[in-house]
């Protein structure tokens, strides 16, 4: 066993919402970060700080976690290696403590992006500059991403970690772009990449020859055999460009019940699987997406036995055909569906059903003036998401009322 460990950072609130054709609201995304937390993940990619539509809502997360709300994760943001674009972050989101800079470094990307307007002295120059900067500025923790990494060679892909590892970053994220690449492969490059540089890597995988998983375990096993830490990318529900991204749960599962993995690469300690089925379901709420039926571990189907000897097998022991239970994604809990009369809250509710809706989540207002100032939000948050809040959600909203004005704000 490794004294290595295998860390996860997801970037659904990054690389999941620039999918085209969905979106997230800030809302959602703060919700996200939470559920993140709660789980014991590592790290959030929590979205652009160079944006000014980000900028209010990645600085409202930021205080969530200075009052305690969020504990152990770390709220990261990702901006290009570019020296204007580090300074940019700072000067919108001061208090931000963990950056990932990316560069692209295929001589396909070199040319069909920059046109001949960087060779590759400039990349290595930049990529350096940026990171110096960003920890001049108050960065805690730096990742130089390599964007188009399987495209390149390794000799460069190493000069570029080392030339990041000199500059003061603290890990070099592999990135699988166009998941082009195949697990024995990865493997070996991540593990070759290890021994000569000695930095952790982070895995960055793309699903788009449904490999992302596979990937991904295989290039952290090769990190740490090399004796270093690993870090794994994921989003909820693979959601992601493309064919997606890295699945989280199907991740998680894989260290904790595959044979050939559970035993050679150390999960983070911290993460509690059984926190999954919340915020897979929550996540499908969010993006409006379904989750699909043969999902792992959170699918509708991913354990459901209809074949005669199957279901006769899980009937007599539920280990003949289940890898893992119910129970241990947190599927555990029946699901409670009100009957009846339902009274909800939103853009256009009244008091008396607001403080209704509330009192049956077990929190009363004072008088009707404090009511009406969580009222006001409430209405402002479900014109934001364009759908009915979640309990989570109108109970977040009634605890950080000031944090989600802020995240709900926008200055165009």
């Amino acid at each position: 066993m490794s004294n290595n460990t295998v860390y996860l950072i997801d970037v659904t609130n990054r690389d999941g919402v620039q999918t085209s054709r969905i979106l997230l609201p800030k809302l959602s995304k703060t919700m996200m970060n939470l559920y993140l937390d709660e789980m014991g993940i590592y790290q959030s990619e929590v979205g652009f700080p160079t944006l000014k539509h980000e900028v209010n809502y990645i600085n409202a997360n930021l205080d969530l976690a200075r009052q305690g709300a969020i504990k152990r994760l770390h709220l990261e943001g990702w901006c290009r290696a570019v020296p204007g674009d580090v300074r940019l972050t700072f000067t919108n989101c001061p208090g931000l403590k963990h950056l990932n800079v990316s560069m692209s470094t295929s001589d396909i990307m070199l040319q069909g992006k920059f046109q001949g307007k960087k060779n590759w002295k400039d990349i290595i120059k930049t990529v350096s500059e940026a990171v110096k900067i960003a920890k001049e500025l108050g960065a805690e923790t730096v990742g130089v991403n390599a964007e188009d990494a399987s495209r390149t060679g390794l000799d460069k892909l190493i000069e570029f970690a080392l030339a990041g590892k000199e500059a003061g970053a603290d890990r070099f994220r592999y990135c699988d772009t166009l998941g082009a690449d195949d697990p024995i492969t990865i493997y070996e490059r991540i593990k070759a990449l290890s021994f000569a540089t000695k930095f952790p890597v982070e895995m960055h995988c793309h699903n788009d020859l449904g490999m992302g998983e596979a990937v991904s375990l295989t290039g952290a096993r090769g990190a740490i055999e090399a004796g270093v830490d690993a870090y794994i990318n994921t989003t909820v529900n693979g959601y992601g460009e493309r064919a997606g991204n890295c699945d989280l749960v199907s991740t998680i599962l894989a260290l904790k019940y595959s044979h050939g993995i559970k035993d050679k690469l150390p999960l983070d300690r911290h993460i509690d699987l059984k926190k999954t089925w919340k915020i897979a379901r929550y996540a499908s709420y969010a993006f409006n997406l379904p989750i699909p039926i043969n999902q792992p571990g959170v699918g509708a189907n991913a354990f459901a036995h209809e074949s005669g000897i199957h279901a006769d097998g899980a009937l007599k022991d539920r280990r003949n055909y289940e890898l893992y239970d119910p129970e241990d994604v947190g599927r555990g809990e029946p699901d409670l569906l009100e009957t009846g009369r339902i009274i909800t809250t939103g853009a256009y509710g009244g008091i008396k059903g607001f403080r209704y809706v509330y009192s049956k989540l077990g929190i009363e207002f004072h008088n009707d003036n404090e009511a009406r100032n969580i009222l006001e939000i409430v209405q402002y948050a479900n014109l934001h998401t364009q759908k009915p809040l979640t309990d989570d959600e109108l109970r977040f909203i009634a605890k950080y009322p000031e944090i989600v004005r802020a995240v709900l704000t926008v200055n165009p």
